[in-house]
């Protein structure tokens, strides 16, 4: 791959990290290698341990995080494969308000006496420190939450987390690495689901895990490649295209979604709203409950309901219409993702419903 000049910009390495060399007639991006079955005697072997075109992807997604990166089939693949690293009867401290499929994942390993779970309050640096302890093998953290938008003390949790002799862990999806690198805080692994703002499109599922320690990365390599959770070229080849232009995404989104955090504030519809400063999602409660949120997410026009995130288009959904969902998020709260359309225009799409509301 290239060589780059050292200490770039994310901007600069989200365009230029994982190319091919810049000698003549070499294509500007890496091609999509359709191969399960490579000749005998070099270091690719066979399709499920490794392809050209989810290198090129590991390799800009790694830069950006500062670390080594492993690609996965899914959010969920990435997820599980981290907490296969958990040995039996250990426990993992996790906060109460997380990605669903996380808490789902941890409810069947501990149904199953594979681990038990300590649920924590993030916004309590205290107690989540309280809570870690030598049965600890992990802790989990998101930050902010999802939906719940709370953020952790990264280096506080991390400092006790280690002094524990403990791994944490910390999902990266809301912030990617343009707004956060959990690694340089002290983490000792990052995960994401690539199929929300890294891919950017609404149209791959993928995910990805980046680690700085090499022994850690080895095994987790050697779980991935015997489960066989690994992702397509062609969603590699997407991911990677719609990685190239995340800074400027993730720049133009947060930008409108810290104006429309302002404005729904002052909206006599909204009882609350959550955002944490920085990134392209919010939530915010609905003064008239549940009823009112589910009008308003079915009477936009820009606006789409659907329970994704981190595309170019605005979706958004209220998340207790999941019977999964903590009941300690409130019933009317509705998840904002912002997209890259004009603020004017979404403005006055959700102004518009809210006066329905």
């Amino acid at each position: 791959m290239t060589d780059l000049p050292g200490h770039v910009s994310a901007a600069t390495l989200a365009v230029h990290a994982g190319r091919p060399p810049h000698d003549p007639d070499q294509p500007l991006n890496v091609p999509i290698t359709m191969a399960s079955t490579y000749v005998a005697g070099g270091d690719l072997e066979y399709g499920r341990h490794t392809n050209p075109t989810w290198t090129a992807f590991e390799e800009t997604l790694g830069a950006l995080e500062g670390g080594r990166c492993l690609s996965f089939a899914s959010g969920m693949a990435a997820i599980t494969t981290v907490l296969d690293l958990v040995g039996p009867d250990s426990v993992v401290v996790v906060p109460q308000h997380s990605y669903t499929g996380t808490l789902l994942m941890l409810g069947d390993l501990e149904l199953r006496g594979r681990l038990t779970t300590r649920l924590v309050d993030l916004t309590d640096t205290a107690a989540v420190i309280a809570a870690i302890d030598e049965d600890v093998a992990l802790v989990w953290l998101e930050s902010p939450t999802n939906p719940a938008m709370e953020l952790a003390d990264i280096p506080a949790i991390v400092a006790a987390a280690h002094a524990a002799g403990t791994r944490v862990v910390v999902d990266n999806t809301f912030a990617t690495p343009v707004l956060q690198r959990p690694l340089e805080q002290g983490a000792d692994l990052v995960v994401h689901s690539a199929t929300k703002f890294i891919a950017g499109h609404s149209d791959v599922l993928m995910g990805a895990v980046v680690v700085r320690d090499e022994e850690l990365y080895a095994v987790l390599k050697g779980r991935r490649d015997l489960m066989g959770s690994i992702p397509g070229p062609f969603e590699s080849w997407l991911a990677l295209r719609g990685l190239r232009t995340l800074p400027l995404r993730v720049e133009r989104a947060s930008a409108t979604a810290a104006e429309l955090a302002r404005r729904l504030g002052e909206h006599p519809a909204i009882a609350e709203v959550r955002y944490p400063g920085f990134g392209a999602v919010l939530a915010v409660v609905l003064a008239g409950g549940p009823d009112a949120a589910d009008a308003l997410v079915r009477s936009t026009r820009l606006w789409i309901h659907a329970t994704s995130l981190g595309g170019v288009e605005s979706t958004f959904e209220r998340r207790r219409r999941w019977k999964a969902e903590p009941a300690t998020i409130p019933a009317g709260l509705v998840r904002l993702s912002v997209g890259i359309e004009d603020v004017e225009d979404l403005w006055s799409d959700l102004a518009e419903a809210l006066r329905g509301v």
